[in-house]
This record gives structure tokens, sequence and C-alpha cells, in this order.
């Protein structure tokens, strides 16, 4: 399965965007990520800010002959060329994913701080600088009962933050979020195959 790339920027609220957003908007085209995520272009909210794009992305695994969601993610930018107060800035990122994790992490108190940690060595490590970056890590702990189809037990994790970039590459920022979505699904580092059972 090849890599997954973003189509053109073309779901944009508020009109033509000016040429600051347009061209941020330019390098979202030409982020690639792994072939276990699917990305594409979505609905952008149309009141949070005179001019927005958003990217969905899907992560799937093998179950047998057919492939299970396991975690999936949203990339909001919001700009708005008067600035705003809150972001300290005129452009606003904003991400959020859901995904299904190792159900002992729910009892690791220290579970939240860590997965908060991917978000912000993510930004570093592919060079995405920003400032007022807040957010929340949420775990939710599920027990099926009766009929109803799904493991027994399960935990969900969800993360939700939003940051000012310092610098018109927005590229560096999706793929910080991809990173987070891909560690948070228990994705293998990129280049990293995990072997399956061994057979006779």
């Amino acid at each position: 399965m090849e890599p997954s790339s973003l189509p053109g920027p073309g779901d944009r609220a508020g009109g033509e965007p000016p040429e600051e957003f347009r061209a941020a908007l330019e390098a979202l085209a030409g982020v690639t990520t792994r072939p276990e995520i699917v990305l594409e272009a979505i609905p952008a909210p149309q009141r949070l800010a005179p001019h927005a794009f958003a990217v969905g992305a899907l992560v799937t695994e093998p179950d047998g002959d057919e492939l299970v969601e396991v975690a999936t993610g949203r990339f909001i930018v919001l700009h708005d060329p008067a600035g705003h107060d809150a972001w300290a800035g005129t452009t606003r990122c904003v991400g959020y994913l859901s995904a299904t994790t190792d159900e002992h992490m729910v009892d690791d108190a220290m579970f939240s701080e860590v997965a908060w940690s991917w978000l912000t060595d993510a930004l570093a490590d592919c060079g995405a600088t920003s400032h007022a970056l807040g957010g929340t890590v949420t775990r939710t702990a599920s027990t099926r009962f009766g009929e109803l189809a799904g493991p027994e037990h399960s935990v969900d994790v969800e993360i939700r933050a939003s940051w000012t970039p310092d610098d018109g590459r927005l590229d560096r920022h999706l793929s910080a979020w991809l990173d987070v979505l891909g560690t948070a699904a228990g994705l293998p580092p990129p280049g990293v195959r995990l072997l399956g059972p061994a057979t006779p």
C-alpha cells in the first residue's frame, strides 16, 4: 500500500483567502504519511474564523481479511487576518484524535502526561515551532455486556489540542499531528515492521 497524500486544499470557508493563508495551505498538499493513515479534506468549521481548512485522518489495521478502524483524527487550520488575542497570532492549528489503546494504560497515573508529551515531542522533532499550546488528554474505559459486539474491555484515548504556529510551514505541524495519531494508534515507528507469528 502506498503512502497517503492529501488532496489539494479546496474546502475553504470565508471566500478567497489572503495570500498568507493560501501559501500556508499549499504546503499541506505536499504532506505524505505512512500507508496505515488515510487523509482526506473534510468540511471545515464555518464560525470559528473567517478562513478555515480541515483534514480528516483514519488509521486502520488488518483483522483477518478486513481492515478495522483503530483511530481517527482531525487537523483544522483557522485564519483571521485581523489577528486573535487568544491565539496571539493570525493562524491557529487545532487537532483532535481518538484511538483505542492498551487497556492497562487506564490505570497508569502518568499516562496523560506521557500522551501529552507525544505532541510536544512531535512538534519539536518536526521543527514545527509554536506558542500558546494548550489542550486535554482524556481516557475512557468501557466494558461491554450481553450480545454487544466487540472486545469485552477497551480503553479509548482522546487528545484535543490547539496552538499558534510561528511560521507558515503548516506541513510540519500536520506531520507532527499525524505522528501523534500514529503513536496513539499503537503503530510502530516509521520504517519498523512488526513480525507476525512464525510459520512452520
